[in-house]
């Protein structure tokens, strides 16, 4: 039902109105009554009206004044007022001020049945406008949260080559709070439980779950979720933050959601504060090894194993680059004594130490085996059986013969990679353009990152393809343009900060040269097409 208040400083007025029409059948209650304007909008503001009949004479406020207040405040509440004949011309003069029509006392029951009508159909249609708005809005920022969600995770758990490239990727997609000179961050890891009474809630409940971490951490100032596939049932939290700032009020804002809301338990890993880019890895890392040390069971749990870093192993890039080298250069040899050296019984380091570094070479391998499209059954397996290695922590050896047969594993597939004809290096190529097309990808950058010759990889790409790199990374980007551009409320910078365009100009420029009309025209393009 919608919600109606007669304004009219007449008793006998407000009681006519109540018998004219049978409201209740167009879809309307009388909600509320008032004796002038100032009166109404106080009621108008405690019972969320819908549609207001007022006189346009009264004390204190009139019909007209109070249309424009509605106007102003409430955009689609309709406004019907009552007037007498020698105040026709007036009342129609008003309809700029927020007036929607108008009946002439003493009113007709037909008229306003009509009338009603026809505000049903309108406030209807408003609503339908106003929830279409919410969804688009909600899609917007989900597309958004997608990629930025996805470009947390490759910073995690990937190499990643230049870091300008990866400031200019984040200044792009509005992660800015990420970019202050020595950024403290810290992560958190959620992951969700049954209670005794609910078998297999959580698994039924993850994409809720996800849903619900992504609202709670975009409510929040410099707090990011994000989703990582080799985890079930988990989301992981990262917060800009400072050596004084505690974590625990969006620990316990997690923990009442997920229990009232879901259902279901959590528990949660809180890691290390790290600072700058570079030590976003080892963060993750943390929470994880935090969150590993929780016990068994169907209860919320909270394990904070944050400590000083005193006597750990620092992994520089050029450690993962020496393991990653070893592996792309199919070295097992080599990759075996990198290992030693890193983790080896001579190299006398804390198990909190040897975890972190055992972890970080198996992301390395991870990423590597993303790369050559080795995410199978089998892989995945190996990869969460050295992880369970690296959390029991029973054995030095038993963890490095895991990651030794990893390692293994992935050098017999890029190996047979090199002795093909190239296709399967043009896969990978393009793999990696598919999801890094948001960023500044050159020829250079790609020979360095699938250690092969810059013009030889120029080459094989142009002849398995039909067209060079750079050709088939705009069509790409040409591709996820449409895409977003379907949703109104990105600005068109936007869109083009999204696909990898620092300046708008340039990327309407290129984006006309491959679809034939402008971004803006080629959006009006698809608004037409909806109306028809």
């Amino acid at each position: 039902m919608k919600k109606v208040i007669i304004v009219d400083d007449e008793a006998q007025v407000r009681k006519g109105l109540h018998w004219k029409v049978d409201w209740e059948k167009e879809g309307f209650q009388i909600v509320a009554e008032a004796v002038n304007g100032k009166e109404a909008l106080a009621l108008i503001a405690e019972n969320g009206i819908d549609l207001v009949l007022t006189d346009v004479r009264m004390p204190v406020m009139d019909g007209i004044e109070l249309a424009k207040q509605c106007q102003e405040n409430e955009r689609n509440m309709k406004v019907i007022v009552l007037s007498g004949y020698s105040d026709f011309e007036y009342v129609k003069s008003s309809m700029k001020e927020g007036v929607r029509d108008y009946l002439l006392k003493p009113v007709d029951p037909d008229e306003l049945q009509e009338v009603l009508k026809r505000m049903r159909q309108e406030i209807d249609n408003d609503k339908s406008k106003q929830l279409e708005l919410e969804r688009v809005q909600r899609l917007a920022r989900t597309q958004l949260q997608e990629v930025q969600e996805r470009y947390l995770l490759y910073l995690v758990k990937e190499e990643w080559l230049q870091h300008s490239i990866v400031r200019d990727r984040l200044k792009q997609l509005k992660l800015h709070s990420l970019l202050r000179e020595n950024v403290k961050v810290q992560f958190i890891t959620v992951e969700v439980r049954d209670l005794i009474e609910y078998s297999d809630r959580a698994k039924q409940l993850q994409m809720t779950f996800q849903m619900l971490c992504k609202e709670i951490a975009e409510n929040q100032s410099g707090v990011f979720s994000f989703y990582d596939p080799n985890y079930t049932n988990m989301m992981h939290f990262l917060r800009v933050t400072d050596d004084s700032s505690n974590p625990s009020s969006l620990v316990k804002l997690i923990q009442h959601h997920v229990k009232a809301l879901l259902k279901l338990e959590a528990v949660i890993g809180i890691g290390d504060i790290v600072t700058g880019l570079t030590k976003f890895k080892m963060g993750y890392i943390s929470s994880l090894l935090s969150w590993s040390q929780s016990q068994l069971g169907t209860h919320s749990q909270v394990i904070d194993e944050t400590v000083k870093k005193e006597g750990i192993t620092d992994f520089s890039p050029e450690l993962e680059k020496r393991i990653t080298n070893a592996i792309e250069q199919t070295n097992l040899v080599r990759f075996k004594s990198e290992l030693e050296l890193l983790l080896g019984e001579t190299n006398k380091q804390s198990v909190l130490s040897f975890s972190i570094i055992a972890n970080r070479i198996l992301f390395s391998l991870g990423a590597i085996a993303k790369k050559y499209d080795m995410e199978t059954t089998q892989t995945q397996r190996f990869i969460w059986e050295s992880q369970q290695a690296i959390w029991e922590l029973n054995s030095q050896k038993k963890v490095m013969d895991h990651l030794i047969q990893l390692a293994s594993i992935i050098i017999e597939r890029v190996s047979t990679t090199r002795i093909t004809d190239g296709k399967l290096i043009v896969d990978g190529v393009k793999r990696y353009l598919d999801q890094h097309y948001g960023s500044d990808i050159s020829l250079t950058t790609l020979s360095e990152l699938f250690h092969i010759n810059s013009a030889y990889l120029s080459e094989i790409f142009k002849l398995q393809v039909g067209q060079n790199f750079s050709e088939y990374l705009v069509e790409r980007r040409m591709k996820e343009a449409k895409k977003f551009l379907k949703d109104q409320h990105l600005k068109i910078i936007d869109v083009a900060n999204l696909v990898g365009f620092s300046s708008s100009a340039y990327f309407s420029t290129v984006f006309k040269k491959h679809v034939g009309q402008t971004p803006a025209a080629y959006r009006k393009s698809l608004t037409k097409d909806v109306c028809i």
